[in-house]
């Protein structure tokens, strides 16, 4: 019999979904429920149902977890930003590590050696990056996981602390003024989204301004606001995106106040961010990511390696301090400029950067002949396209070393390799997001005729 919306029934939790809901079943039927922790019973109102899956809320907790916690934030739930806020950080790890685990099982069909995930020693305020929603009544905030409607957060417990300080100072410049926020159904308004990035070696910021306009008004009090709210900001810009997609930083840049630019130091390496540049998100647990990257590909000095989707360059950079030479890929220009100076202001000579995507990258080499050591991939959350896995088994590296973001992904692209004859010998989970879903993996692969 299917279920029935609005029925309530009484479940036993017993796992997590990849995106941290817990799972029941009900006469075979799978469940997914908002807030459950495994091993909990709950009452349990159904909400929508389809022929296979059903989604529920919990009406009535009947026998809690020893891992809940009352959330920190008083907009959990709604916001789509976390997903662990309710049970200790250690439930958290042990959910992310099964989460790896069925996934190589049940995607890739795998059994290889998994290590212990490395958790991080901060679970709040460790994100560099931001990107604040903005909506009608000076609201900033986060959308509601799959929709843009924005929940108002005036404290987020991941973001930089400096990131809610430039929050509300825009906030409050908006009010004062009556700025109008823009209308994602009439394409009206000004001011579309806040984006913050900060330097956690310098403590500095760079505070920048979505807007439809090329001029601010006010311009020179919003300018004083955000510095007398947010010291840490040592630039404040403005991107220009008249279009009318989703992309946030879509658009022309220029700066309003201080530096074009922030730089930041990782493994020992500085790196020059524009706005657009991709860099990690919690740079302790990156350097730790990065380490264990090193170890997997068995750099002694002697090496050629590539590094595809290399992005402003920081593994190249940091792979290329023990290599004898380091090639990096990644189809954004912006991002080619950025890793190109960062190999100049680091003084590293034995790195070169192709502008193109991963596969036609690696056509190039095969081209000229140049045969990789060690080829790093550390693709999007979509993982790897088939051609790409071809071109990279047609260079015959010694090894592949895969970072993901994405465990199913993941797993189908080990599968992949192994039928190519790249053997995965061991993964490393490692934890990127605490508090939210994501995880984060390096795995090594092997040649099996090596």
């Amino acid at each position: 019999m299917p279920l029935v919306k609005n029925e309530l029934h009484t479940v036993q939790i017993e796992g997590y979904t990849s995106e941290g809901e817990g799972v029941a079943r009900i006469l075979g039927q799978v469940v997914f429920v908002k807030g459950a922790i495994e091993g909990e019973t709950c009452e349990i109102r159904i909400l929508r149902t389809t022929k296979n899956v059903a989604w529920a809320k919990i009406e009535t907790l009947l026998a809690s977890s020893p891992h809940r916690l009352e959330p920190a934030c008083p907009a959990f739930g709604p916001c789509g930003g976390c997903d662990f806020l309710h049970m200790h950080y250690e439930e958290e790890l042990r959910a992310k590590q099964k989460r790896i685990t069925d996934a190589l099982t049940r995607v890739g069909g795998l059994s290889i050696p998994i290590a212990p995930i490395i958790g991080a020693d901060e679970q709040s305020h460790y994100r560099n990056k931001a990107i604040f929603a903005v909506g009608d009544g000076s609201v900033t905030g986060f959308y509601r996981r799959r929709s843009h409607q924005i929940i108002p957060v005036a404290n987020c417990l991941i973001q930089a602390k400096s990131a809610n300080r430039a929050a509300l100072a825009l906030r409050e410049w908006m009010t004062a003024h009556n700025i109008p926020a823009y209308q994602e159904t009439t394409g009206k308004g000004l001011i579309r989204h806040l984006f913050v990035r900060e330097a956690q070696s310098s403590g500095k910021s760079a505070v920048c301004i979505v807007a439809t306009s090329a001029k601010l008004p006010l311009q020179d009090i919003l300018i004083e606001t955000i510095r007398r709210h947010c010291p840490e900001a040592s630039s404040i810009l403005l991107c220009v995106n008249r279009d009318l997609g989703n992309v946030v930083l879509e658009g022309k840049f220029r700066t309003l106040w201080g530096e074009d630019a922030l730089t930041d130091t990782l493994c020992g390496l500085k790196f020059r961010l524009s706005p657009r540049s991709f860099f990690q998100i919690n740079p302790p647990q990156a350097e730790r990511l990065y380490e264990k990257a090193r170890e997997y590909a068995g750099l002694t000095g002697e090496e050629t390696l590539l590094d595809l989707y290399c992005g402003t360059g920081t593994i190249t950079l940091i792979m290329a301090k023990h290599a004898k030479q380091a090639i990096g890929a990644e189809i954004v220009p912006p991002a080619i400029a950025d890793a190109e100076e960062n190999a100049r202001a680091n003084g590293i000579k034995n790195a070169e950067f192709l502008l193109g995507d991963a596969g036609e990258a690696a056509k190039q080499l095969e081209a000229c002949g140049l045969k990789p050591d060690v080829i790093i991939v550390d693709p999007p959350r979509k993982g790897l396209a088939p051609e790409v896995i071809e071109q990279i088994v047609k260079l015959t590296p010694k090894r592949v070393v895969y970072v993901s973001c994405d465990p199913a992904t993941l797993a189908r692209d080990l599968g992949r390799f192994a039928e190519e004859g790249y053997q995965t010998r061991e993964l490393t989970p490692l934890d990127m997001f605490p508090r939210c879903a994501h995880v984060e993996c390096v795995a090594l692969l092997e040649r099996r005729d090596i």
